[in-house]
C-alpha cells in the first residue's frame, strides 16, 4: 500500500513543475520571492481527518480554525518541500466547504514580496485578481492558483493568535459533516 506521504510527495513535485511552468508562460519569474506554503485541498472531511493524523507526524500543527466556512489546519514541516521555488516551510490542509464538491490535492502556493502594489506595477499585463487587497493577490493558472501576499502565513498566524481572531473548529463539525 502506497503511504498518504509518499503520494503527496509526488504531487508535489508534480504540482510544483507546473505551477512554475505556468507562471513562466504567464511572464513570471520564479523568483519573485519565497513560496511560504501550498496549500492540499482534502474532497471529503474524511479525508480530511486521515491526511490531518498523518501530517501530524511529519510537521507542527500552527493553527486549526474555521476559514471560508470549513476547517483549514496548518503545519510547519519538519522536513520543508522542495522545489523551483526553494524550500517551503509550511502546509495548509483544507477541508472541503460544506455542500461543494472538491478535487483532492494541491490547490495553490502563496509566495512572500516585498510589495503588492510594486508587483502590479512591474507586471500590469498580469490578469491578477486583487478582490484580496490590500493582503493578497492571486493570479489563476487553472487548476492551479498562486497567490501573494506580504506576510508569511506563520507570521500572520502568530498575528491572529496574538488577536485572538482564530475562530475554533466547533466540537461537533465533524460528527455534523462526515457521512
Amino acid at each position: 500500500m502506497v503511504s498518504a506521504v509518499s503520494t503527496f510527495c509526488t504531487q508535489t513535485d508534480a504540482f510544483f513543475t507546473q505551477l512554475a511552468s505556468a507562471m513562466t508562460e504567464s511572464g513570471l519569474p520564479l523568483n519573485l520571492g519565497p513560496m511560504d506554503h501550498v496549500c492540499y485541498r482534502a474532497a471529503t472531511n474524511e479525508e480530511y481527518l486521515s491526511l490531518k493524523k498523518t501530517l501530524a507526524r511529519h510537521g507542527r500543527v500552527l493553527v486549526e480554525g474555521m476559514i471560508g466556512g470549513r476547517p483549514i489546519i496548518t503545519y510547519v514541516l519538519q522536513q520543508p518541500l522542495s522545489g523551483p521555488f526553494g524550500p517551503v516551510p509550511c502546509l495548509e490542509l483544507a477541508a472541503p466547504k460544506p455542500g461543494k464538491t472538491h478535487y483532492a490535492g494541491l490547490e495553490h502556493g502563496e509566495i512572500v514580496v516585498p510589495c503588492l502594489n510594486t508587483l502590479l506595477e512591474r507586471y500590469p499585463h498580469i490578469p491578477f485578481s486583487q478582490k484580496g487587497m490590500p493582503e493578497e493577490v492571486t493570479l489563476a493558472l487553472p487548476p492551479l492558483q498562486v497567490k501573494f501576499h506580504c506576510q508569511s502565513l506563520a507570521d500572520t498566524i502568530a498575528r491572529e493568535i496574538a488577536e485572538g481572531a482564530v475562530v475554533p473548529v466547533p466540537d461537533n463539525y465533524f460528527l455534523q459533516n462526515c457521512r
